[in-house]
Order: C-alpha cells, then sequence, then structure tokens
C-alpha cells in the first residue's frame, strides 16, 4: 500500500496471551490507598538553641543572599523598619547585600554563635549581639549589630 512503509501488525488469528486481560498486573493496578493524614509541621522549640540555630539560619542566609530567608526570618524588624519610612525588606537587604564584602559574605555562610554570649530577658525573648557571633571574620556590633530573637506564632523571628 502507498504511504504504509511500517510493519504490518500481528498476523490474523495469531495468539498473543496476556496482553489483552483483565487480571491485574501488580502493585500498580491496585486502587491507591488515602493518602496519610498531613502531618502539622513540628514548631520550633521554645529554647536558646532554638533561638540560635534560627538566627543561625538568618545569618547564613544572609551570605548566600537569599532574600526570601532573610526576609522571612527577619520580618517583624523589617516590618518595624518599613514603618518608619525605610522601604520593603526585599529591596532594603538587596541594597545592604551590595555593602557587604565577599569575604564577610562567605564567613557569614557558615557563621555560629556561641550560646555563652546570648542573653534571655524572658523564656521567649533572646539577645544575640555582635560578640557572639562566631566566624572566620569578625564582626563588629557597627557591621552587624544586635539582635532580638523573639518567640511568635511556633517560631522563632527577628524583632529588633
Amino acid at each position: 500500500m502507498k504511504g504504509f512503509n511500517g510493519p504490518m501488525g500481528p498476523y490474523p488469528n495469531r495468539q498473543l496471551p496476556g496482553i489483552f486481560t483483565d487480571e491485574p498486573c501488580g502493585g500498580a493496578d491496585k486502587p491507591p490507598a488515602d493518602p496519610p493524614a498531613e502531618q502539622p509541621a513540628p514548631n520550633a522549640p521554645k529554647t536558646k538553641e532554638g533561638a540560635i540555630q534560627r538566627y543561625e539560619e538568618f545569618l547564613h542566609a544572609v551570605g548566600r543572599e537569599d532574600i526570601d530567608t532573610v526576609c522571612e526570618v527577619a520580618g517583624p524588624a523589617a516590618k518595624q523598619a518599613e514603618d518608619q519610612g525605610f522601604g520593603p525588606c526585599e529591596s532594603t537587604f538587596l541594597i545592604t547585600f551590595q555593602m557587604i564584602p565577599p569575604e564577610n559574605k562567605k564567613a557569614l555562610q557558615t557563621a555560629t554563635v556561641d550560646p555563652q554570649g546570648v542573653a534571655g530577658p524572658a523564656p521567649d525573648k533572646f539577645e544575640i549581639p555582635a560578640e557572639a557571633v562566631r566566624a572566620s571574620v569578625t564582626f563588629s556590633e557597627s557591621e552587624i549589630g544586635s539582635s532580638t530573637m523573639e518567640y511568635m506564632k511556633d517560631e522563632w523571628y527577628i524583632v529588633d
């Protein structure tokens, strides 16, 4: 036949057992089980260690220029600054990223916080001064300042 150059289908009356059947092939043919109930995310620990861990997440995000994480952790403080006339977090931190020398950004990516330098005026609030930050470069108060971490809505946030 003109226009048909592929192989012809199965020979007439050829038996192909198992190809056309209503028998299940295996697990894939079983009806899906009900999906597991979604587990709520565990709350951040309302401890000094939880506050430190969250602040370290913030420092690492600043070093990577991860604006989403930075603005999420610093949300309350950023909102307060915006109310005082500064721009929104997304634009002000993008400017801040430009002011940080590359070697300092790299140091922030692995920075840790010395728990001995962290003071808690309350169980849901901790002050983290610049001198508590441990990194391959020393950060001064004028470079990164002090931060107040507060536990709100089951998570730690920078509030000041």
